[in-house]
């Protein structure tokens, strides 16, 4: 096979370049960790594909910090080492991702709101005092006083901010090498605001991105020119329609919240029994697909021409329901489920993939998805510089592996 697809491969790399869109849902910190993965074993995989040269990128909440920093050059790799791992080049100076700084309250909200109490006590006893009516109703003014969400979400912003104000990168859309669109929800009118976009790309990136996070109930909202952002899949669950309307021939879509199939194996866990969480867990997750699926019909209709990529969990995989997805404790085990499941999806697919990948110019790498001793992340951390050591000679060995299968 790899005799008889060399000189395809030597036409390839003199043919254009395909125009190339990337789109990310959301799904907080597990949807990201799930698309580091997924990205990463794609980089590995598929020949002729550059994910830091689209066209355009588009994402939502959590899906929206990685297409950022895809948009900024920063390949999946590295955004392993920034968010799963931890850890930046060895460089003192770099800035340093602290999952327990998404737990930080949010003390600003906190304080807004409790300092309105006593205005709110008073106006509520002047009504009861004047109309004489329930004391319920006088006093219902006081749910002013409950937060608008519980953590702040100025650790993201922060983050992306020092991030994207290194050397090479930049955190203004309009500095962009590549079309960067971030998708949050206008909280006082319901639409969806494409950050990046005209009227909206003097917005820095950094807050762009922490308006689309800004899970409703967990993170307040973000202010901007006196709007209220708040998460970005309150409207659509990917908002791909951005990307294919500019054109894009081939798009990439990843989505890592599923319905979980609990039928599939004879004496699988009843979602019942696990209470309201999980019950809210697969309302959410079957709300969102079905919206992800509908979407990606129409556009199949609507965008004929474009061939369309989804990559996402499949339907019985219990790790992926189970995990609490705003939880980031077992990040690097998630981020190298996701890794090893998209090449095994990768080569059970792979004749169906290939006349796709083959009209863009590319195509799998098979060798690489043959060699079962790749992996993506440390499973244990070591101690600092043992592990800047282990990643580079980890990369050594990855790119010779992948060199050795063009």
């Amino acid at each position: 096979m790899s005799a008889s697809s060399a000189p395809q491969s030597s036409k390839s790399s003199t043919r254009r370049k395909p125009r190339l869109g990337l789109a990310l849902a959301g799904g907080g910190p597990l949807a990201a960790v799930y698309e580091i993965g997924v990205l990463a074993a794609l980089s590995e995989a598929v020949e002729g594909l550059d994910l830091t040269e689209a066209e355009i990128y588009v994402g939502v909440s959590a899906g929206a910090i990685i297409a950022a920093g895809l948009a900024n050059g920063v390949t999946p790799h590295e955004m392993c080492r920034l968010f799963i791992e931890s850890d930046v080049d060895g460089a003192h100076d770099a800035p340093q991702f602290k999952p327990e700084n998404l737990l930080r309250p949010a003390f600003a909200e906190y304080r807004k709101r409790w300092q309105s109490v006593p205005d709110l006590v008073a106006a509520s006893m002047f009504h009861y005092a004047r109309h004489r009516k329930s004391l319920a109703s006088s006093f219902e003014r006081m749910k002013e006083a409950l937060p608008s969400g519980f953590f702040s979400g100025d650790a993201i912003g922060d983050f992306l901010r020092a991030s994207f104000d290194r050397p090479g990168r930049s955190n203004d859309f309009r500095k962009l090498r590549r079309k960067l669109v971030v998708v949050a929800t206008d909280l006082d009118t319901g639409k969806a605001v494409c950050f990046g976009e005209p009227g909206w790309d003097k917005v820095p990136i950094s807050t762009a991105v922490q308006a689309s996070a800004a899970v409703p109930g967990l993170f307040p909202p973000v202010e901007i020119d006196g709007h209220h952002f708040v998460d970005g899949a309150l409207r659509k669950t990917m908002h791909a329609s951005i990307a294919l309307d500019r054109g894009v021939e081939l798009l990439l879509c990843v989505n890592a919240i599923v319905p979980y199939n609990a039928g599939m194996e004879v004496g699988a866990h009843k979602l019942a029994s696990g209470g309201l969480l999980d019950v809210m867990s697969q309302t959410l997750r079957s709300i969102l697909h079905s919206r992800l699926e509908t979407g990606l019909a129409n556009y199949r209709i609507s965008h004929p021409d474009a061939d369309i990529l989804l990559f996402q969990p499949s339907e019985d995989d219990a790790e992926m329901f189970f995990t609490n997805i705003f939880s980031y404790n077992n990040r690097r085990r998630m981020c190298e489920q996701a890794y090893q499941s998209t090449r095994l999806m990768l080569w059970q697919q792979r004749a169906e993939l290939a006349p796709k990948l083959a009209r863009h110019g590319m195509r799998l790498n098979l060798p690489v998805l043959q060699d079962t001793s790749l992996s993506l992340v440390n499973q244990e951390p070591p101690r600092k510089a043992l592990m800047r050591l282990e990643q580079t000679l980890d990369d050594l060995e990855r790119y010779i592996k992948v060199a050795k299968g063009f």
